[in-house]
Formats: C-alpha cells, sequence, structure tokens
C-alpha cells in the first residue's frame, strides 16, 4: 500500500472487533514509532502497552467508557517524558556505544542540556508531548500500513490513567492509540479545503 493509499483510508476506528493482531505485526508497528523523528533525537515518550482485558476494563471510566478501550487488540498510552535531562543522558550513551566519539559530540550534548536548563516544568511537560505525537503519527499511519486499524484519543482522564497504571511523575499520559481490526465502517472523510490550510506569499 502506498503512502498516499494510507493517509486516505486510515480513519479513527470506533468499534474493533476484539481479534489479536499478530505479535509480529506489532514488533514492527513498534519499530516504526522507535524510529518516529524528534527534536534533538532526544526522544522524550514512553509508550506504555496494555493487553490484558481486566486492566482494560478498569480503565474504561477514565476513558468514558469509549468502546475501543476495551474492544481493541493493544491500547497503547503514549506518555511525554519530562525527564528530558534523563533522556539526554541516554542518547550521550546510545551515541558513544554506537561509535561516535566523546570530545567530538561534547558541544552537541551540552547545547541539549542547556536547551533543558531553560525550560519550566510546564514546559518541559508542553515540548516532551509536542514530541510525542510525532510518533503517534507514524502509530496511526504505520498500523493502516501493516494492514490493521487504530484511533488517535484525547477524551480521558490523565491523572487517573497515572494512577491506575501506576505511573511515575515525569511520565504524563498524553494520548491513547488503541489498535486492532475495525469492526466498524469509515465515513467519508471530511477536511478544510487546501485554501483553508495552504497560504502562498510571495
Amino acid at each position: 500500500m502506498d503512502f498516499k493509499k494510507i493517509v486516505m483510508e486510515r480513519y479513527a476506528v470506533k468499534l474493533f472487533d476484539g481479534i489479536k493482531i499478530p505479535e509480529q505485526k506489532v514488533k514492527e508497528l513498534f519499530e516504526m514509532i522507535r524510529l518516529a523523528a524528534s527534536s534533538f533525537n532526544i526522544q522524550p515518550w514512553k509508550v506504555i502497552v496494555i493487553t490484558n482485558d481486566e486492566l482494560k476494563e478498569k480503565l474504561a471510566p477514565a476513558s468514558w467508557h469509549q468502546k475501543q478501550i476495551t474492544t481493541c487488540s493493544h491500547l497503547l498510552v503514549f506518555c511525554a517524558n519530562k525527564d528530558i535531562a534523563g533522556n539526554i543522558d541516554l542518547l550521550e550513551k546510545e551515541m558513544i556505544k554506537n561509535g561516535a566519539n566523546a570530545e567530538s559530540i561534547k558541544s552537541y550534548i551540552q547545547m541539549m542540556r542547556d536547551f533543558e536548563k531553560r525550560l519550566s516544568d510546564s514546559e518541559k511537560l508542553s515540548w516532551a508531548q509536542r514530541q510525542a505525537y510525532l510518533a503517534l503519527g507514524n502509530a496511526l499511519n504505520g498500523a493502516k500500513a501493516l494492514g490493521f486499524d487504530s484511533c488517535p484519543m484525547e477524551g480521558f482522564d490523565s491523572k487517573e490513567y497515572s494512577k491506575i497504571l501506576n505511573l511515575p511523575q515525569n511520565l504524563v499520559p498524553s494520548a491513547l492509540c488503541p489498535i486492532g481490526y475495525a469492526a466498524d465502517k469509515p465515513k467519508a472523510k471530511l477536511r478544510f479545503p487546501d485554501k483553508e490550510v495552504f497560504e502562498y506569499l510571495e
């Protein structure tokens, strides 16, 4: 399936059929998510993967009882990671592990550290959430490319999710992406015309 067809056919599924996605397909999707772009390559997100039906039922009230939560194969909880400094440390180690010279990347790492120090706690969250949405985009289109479906969701209680999942304070649930096989039918896509989206400056 070419990318244009993926974009045209992907839609926000409201009801899944409950059938489990083969694990190999899930791993392929996770690799697409892992390779998502991020500013400085800091990757300030973590994806919590939920397959347990009892846990999905427990999360349902905090998701306004939307049926995607309990009928999906896997529920992906995209969390913004406010521990940006920790990710910079991890990235530095990975760069060196993959052949970078510690001295040659010193200024680049310091630039990232200076950027992180300038951010307030709320700015760290906002920045990390914007990055996490890049990964979410890969999940949505990746799922369709692999032959299954998805639904981006913000309609949930983030604080309640944090409590139920016992997440550390640095991880903030910011978007949900249930994946599985659709049990509903897509409606015709409605989007603003291009003149409302693009503006040419001459």
